[in-house]
């Protein structure tokens, strides 16, 4: 087994596992890597129970800690998923919401287990970096949006 350098820890309540198989099955270049079980009794739980789950998403190594709910997720960690189209913003926003997720503001949802996600289309990326008024036009367009529309974004784009 090959221990990454850097690894992303995400605390759950008590699902790191379902949440790994959904990401795993959500988006490309994602999987569940290991699972490893308790060898004993702990707090909040007992020995045999799923503690670690090892999986990547999108290629990002992580691991998921079962250790119950002391620390919720919050908004202080996101995904940002960059997306090329619409049609893949939808897939990957109705995914997490349509999956007893939450929608919020400016392309940010949330998913069944708290954590937080971007789904953020490259050509918003992109008038944001262009600067001056294009990036001002497409801030303000964002601004209105739950799920980036994509089409609105390139048509304030262009003012």
């Amino acid at each position: 087994m090959t221990i990454a350098k850097n690894t992303v820890c995400l605390w759950y309540d008590n699902d790191a596992e379902g949440a790994a198989n959904f990401y795993a099955q959500t988006f490309p270049d994602s999987e569940v890597t290991s699972v490893s079980r308790a060898p004993a009794d702990f707090p909040g739980g007992k020995e045999g129970d799923v503690l670690v789950v090892g999986f990547t998403v999108l290629g990002i190594p992580c691991i998921g800690l079962n250790g119950g709910p002391v620390f919720p997720q919050t908004e202080s960690f996101s995904f940002q998923v960059a997306t090329n189209t619409q049609e893949e913003t939808d897939r990957y926003w109705d995914a997490i919401v349509g999956n007893g997720g939450q929608e919020s503001a400016c392309g940010w949802c949330k998913d069944q287990w708290g954590v937080n996600w971007q789904i953020t289309p490259r050509v918003l990326t992109e008038a944001l970096a262009a600067g001056g008024d294009e990036a001002k036009r497409a801030f303000e367009a964002m601004m209105t949006m739950h799920k980036i529309d994509v089409a609105a974004i390139e048509t304030a784009r262009r003012g």
